[in-house]
């Protein structure tokens, strides 16, 4: 609890219908649960009378309206303008459609950086943009052994040739957090852009995309107790500089010119929906920013405490291996192994016991293989604004029982 703002994990489970099932679930980092009201939000939008945009009908105008109020809720939660906040299918075609429209203006001799820390949708699709391009891709590397990524790691490979760096805000499968302000702010003076994937740390702290430096900071709704959606925020100005591929009778205006056909009325109202879950997580008074920012923040320490406890009882026994450090800043997410058992025996293990803690490389197939687990992985713990004490306890109770 900070100050006297409570954080009332019962009351908040209340509206999950999916705990109902008994299940402890840790699988969030590669999906959360959704609350009721979510659902609720888009089940009516899917009823409703609906049409594409416009002002003539009222289905124009509901339609219109449910955009709009995404992109303020999605901008109220990120710290950014809702006239720079673009939509997609995931992060993953987001990153695709943007690789190839920034890619447009790179020539042979170019340089971009990407980490081995980040997901694949933060690397594959930079790396294949240079290659189509002939320009050369910079490998930043983390440290193996506390799983963090220096600020020189990525600074040492800026030069004048360097067009863009891409980094994660935080490690999906570590829940390492970059000192990002720091590396944007490098990049900015090589004359470079940023490209943030923050999917894995929009859902714990509160963001300021402002304040990070990023040029730009994709996520995905789901990850936030939302329908599978995936966003960008960047200045519209920036985004003005970008001519991506569409179709001629499609919005020449920004940020419509990046979406590709219709939206998804029904899960752009679920987003919105779950950013107003995430704004009365804790009772809290002003606009949807301020209140994000005291819920976000009282999240955050709920997260940080069970982390700690999960940690810390999986430190007492002696088989476990615990991958990346768990006294840095961090996101509520525990990579681990046991000695002598299969990555995957452990996972069914588990949910033998009623816990969802899945086993893999989580698509950070290149930082499993810098951690030396290969293209297997190892168990993932996520926690979650669902996640309660007695969970976490029955987790490491379960890893003892191995």
């Amino acid at each position: 609890m900070l100050g006297d703002v409570a954080y009332d994990v019962s009351a908040i489970r209340k509206h999950f219908p999916a705990l109902d099932e008994g299940a402890a679930h840790f699988d969030g980092p590669g999906g959360s649960q959704v609350p009721d009201v979510v659902g609720e939000a888009v089940g009516a939008t899917l009823c409703s009378a609906i049409s594409n945009r416009g002002a003539i009908t009222p289905a124009e105008r509901r339609a219109d309206g449910i955009v709009r109020e995404a992109r303020q809720a999605v901008a109220d939660l990120l710290a950014a303008r809702p006239e720079g906040v673009v939509f997609g299918r995931s992060m993953t075609q987001v990153t695709y459609d943007f690789s190839r429209a920034i890619a447009k203006d790179w020539r042979a001799g170019d340089e971009v950086v990407v980490t081995r820390l980040d997901h694949d949708a933060n690397i594959r699709p930079w790396v294949q943009a240079a290659e189509a391009r002939g320009v050369t891709v910079r490998w930043a590397d983390f440290d193996p052994s506390t799983g963090e990524l220096p600020i020189d790691a990525v600074a040492s490979l800026l030069s004048p040739k360097t067009r863009l760096v891409a980094v994660t805000a935080a490690s999906n499968l570590l829940g390492t957090r970059p000192d990002i302000p720091a590396i944007t702010a490098k990049a900015r003076e090589a004359g470079a852009l940023s490209y943030v994937d923050g999917v894995h740390l929009t859902p714990h702290s509160p963001v300021d995309v402002t304040e990070l430096g990023a040029d730009f900071y994709a996520c995905s709704s789901y990850k936030f107790l939302g329908p599978h959606l995936g966003l960008l925020a960047a200045a519209p100005e920036l985004l003005e500089t970008l001519r991506p591929d569409k179709l001629v009778p499609s919005s020449d205006a920004v940020p419509e010119r990046f979406e590709l056909g219709t939206l998804p009325y029904e899960q752009l109202a679920g987003a919105t929906a779950a950013i107003d879950f995430l704004a009365a997580l804790v009772p809290a008074e002003g606009t949807r920013r301020e209140r994000l920012l005291t819920s976000m923040a009282e999240l955050e320490a709920h997260e940080e405490a069970l982390r700690e406890r999960l940690d810390a009882g999986l430190a007492e026994l002696p088989r476990v291996i615990r991958y990346g450090s768990p006294d840095r800043r961090r996101t509520p997410t525990v990579l681990f192994s046991v000695e002598g058992v299969a990555p995957k025996a452990v996972y069914e293990h588990l949910a033998r016991h009623g816990v969802n803690a899945p086993a893999a490389t989580f698509y950070a197939i290149e930082c499993s293989r810098h951690l030396g687990l290969g293209d297997t992985g190892a168990v993932r713990a996520g926690i979650a604004p669902y996640t309660t004490t007695e969970e976490v306890d029955r987790l490491v109770s379960a890893v003892a029982a191995l």
